[in-house]
């Protein structure tokens, strides 16, 4: 058997999907469990949607996901180039191939003359009309000049295009690894457009020929190309390569929460999510979408939640490294319905990897994030304490700022009104007293502070627990944090007596 190559083959026309970055992961996940390789190839061919900047993003993403190709633009590789638009020359010579053989005709129909027939030939029973077996003879093509005046018309330089010549009525099936057996009749699709007036490919031939040419032996891609396949099928049949096809495997797409249709980056807008994998912005209007990176989320935790849109290993388990779903990945467990995406669900899987990366091996990207908020912090064995104290509470790096920002710097506000309801002078003189008690004390740690605050609290005939509540707020600004005995250890004698006198400033 041949070596597994797979490929993806993004257009760079924006942000990667999240139902994109998932294709990769498949595709990256078979190849590595097969010993194959793993291809990115650039299908820029149309260059109309072009968009600077977005294959540069495509590969930012592929790294930060950990799913970097064997075979790409970017890293080279022995059936290079890897962007279509750079493998112009290749395509022409196959289209006029099947021109010559009977399968594909040249079109000279204009635009203007398109949309008439479109006009002409539209029914209530059929209000598309499309370029197929039976209006083709009633248009411009070489199926309908006569041979000279074809020739004529190349020879002037006409603009033309070249069409597959779908057969009629003909069945074309394949055995596709998710759905079993697929068939289409031929009667029902129409003849694509496979080399452009421009000289450059439509996805139709280009990925037939780049395929056999790379020699991919598995083709993953979205369900949404299914109705693509029977052309590419009978392209492969007519370039003599049938025998060297990939196999295929259209995968279920990726459901809004709802499960009514595809995910798309306006549902993300709209109900306060990230579709992109990475922030995007858009060099035409300069609209930044963000992307689960940015909002907080580990790679690992967005890989694994990735794994689970449509697949499962046939266990319980949900929680999986990298290495264990090449182990345990296979095709036979992908669904063949769709999967709803749940942002709960995707937040759950973060809160689980922070977990389990440990304190320690999360103070570079917690770090990053104090920083984009303003604060620096210098004390790597300092923050690896807090996070360790706050990661309960965190789903999302940034929730680290929000529940960890005072042990760095003090609170900018503080709540008062939670607090002067029950507060009284009894109160106020004992936290004085706590302010002397503590300066005189050589120890700080978390077990004498609170033995300290509750002796004096028993000696004042208060309750520690109605103190709490006021420690808390003093120290941290609100009603959250962890025991605040293990913040006070933290930040140190000098702050939290410093903290206790602005409070009762305020008070």
């Amino acid at each position: 058997m041949s070596k597994v190559r797979v490929r993806f083959a993004p257009s760079p026309t924006g942000g990667l999907h999240l139902g994109g970055v998932r294709t990769v992961l498949f595709n990256y996940l078979f190849a590595k469990q097969q010993g194959g390789d793993f291809i990115v190839r650039i299908e820029d061919t149309d260059q109309g949607r072009f968009v600077e900047g977005a294959e540069a993003y495509i590969f930012n993403t592929l790294k930060w996901c950990g799913l970097e190709p064997d075979e790409s633009p970017l890293h080279g590789g022995p059936y290079a180039p890897y962007r279509q638009s750079e493998r112009k020359e290749n395509y022409r010579q196959y289209a006029e191939q099947l021109v010559q053989n009977g399968f594909a005709y040249y079109a000279f129909d204009t635009t203007a003359e398109l949309e008439e027939m479109r006009n002409q030939f539209k029914t209530p029973e059929n209000p598309s009309p499309q370029y197929n077996h039976s209006l083709r003879g009633k248009m411009k093509n070489s199926l309908t000049l006569t041979a000279q005046e074809t020739e004529t018309l190349l020879a002037n330089g006409t603009p033309h295009v070249i069409r597959i010549k779908m057969p009629l009525n003909e069945t074309v099936s394949f055995t596709d690894m998710i759905r079993g057996e697929v068939s289409f009749n031929t009667s029902q699709v129409d003849d694509k457009v496979l080399l452009k007036a421009d000289g450059m490919p439509t996805y139709h031939l280009a990925v037939v020929v780049d395929d056999y040419l790379m020699k991919i032996t598995h083709a993953f891609r979205g369900e949404e190309w299914l109705p693509s396949a029977p052309v590419h099928i009978l392209l492969w049949d007519y370039l003599g390569w049938k025998n060297e096809m990939p196999q295929w495997a259209h995968l279920p797409l990726i459901l809004k929460p709802d499960g009514n249709g595809k995910l798309s980056k306006r549902d993300g807008d709209r109900l306060g999510f990230p579709v992109f994998a990475m922030d995007w912005t858009d060099p035409k209007t300069n609209e930044t979408t963000i992307g689960f990176k940015e909002r907080g989320f580990l790679p690992e935790a967005f890989v694994n939640l990735l794994a689970m849109l449509g697949w499962n290993d046939g266990t319980d388990t949900e929680i999986f490294t990298i290495s264990e779903l090449i182990e345990k990945f296979s095709m036979e467990r992908v669904h063949k319905g769709g999967a709803k995406f749940d942002y709960e669900k995707a937040k759950w899987f973060n809160h689980e990897w922070m977990k389990k990366a440990g304190a320690s091996n999360l103070v570079p990207a917690v770090k990053q994030v104090f920083a984009q908020n303003g604060i620096e912090i210098n004390d790597d064995a300092l923050l690896t304490k807090v996070i360790t104290l706050v990661s309960d509470r965190c789903t999302l790096l940034p929730d680290f700022v929000q529940q960890g920002s005072f042990f760095f710097v003090p609170p900018s506000t503080i709540d008062t009104d939670a607090v002067k309801p029950k507060w009284d002078e009894k109160k106020n003189l004992f936290f004085a007293e706590l302010i002397r008690a503590w300066e005189l004390s050589t120890l700080w740690e978390v077990h004498d502070l609170e033995k300290e605050f509750k002796e004096l609290a028993a000696a004042n005939q208060l309750k520690p627990g109605d103190l709490m509540l006021p420690f808390r707020i003093m120290l941290v600004g609100g009603k959250f944090g962890p025991g605040v005995f293990d913040i006070a250890a933290l930040i140190g004698k000098s702050e939290t007596i410093k903290r206790i006198q602005h409070t009762l400033s305020l008070l």
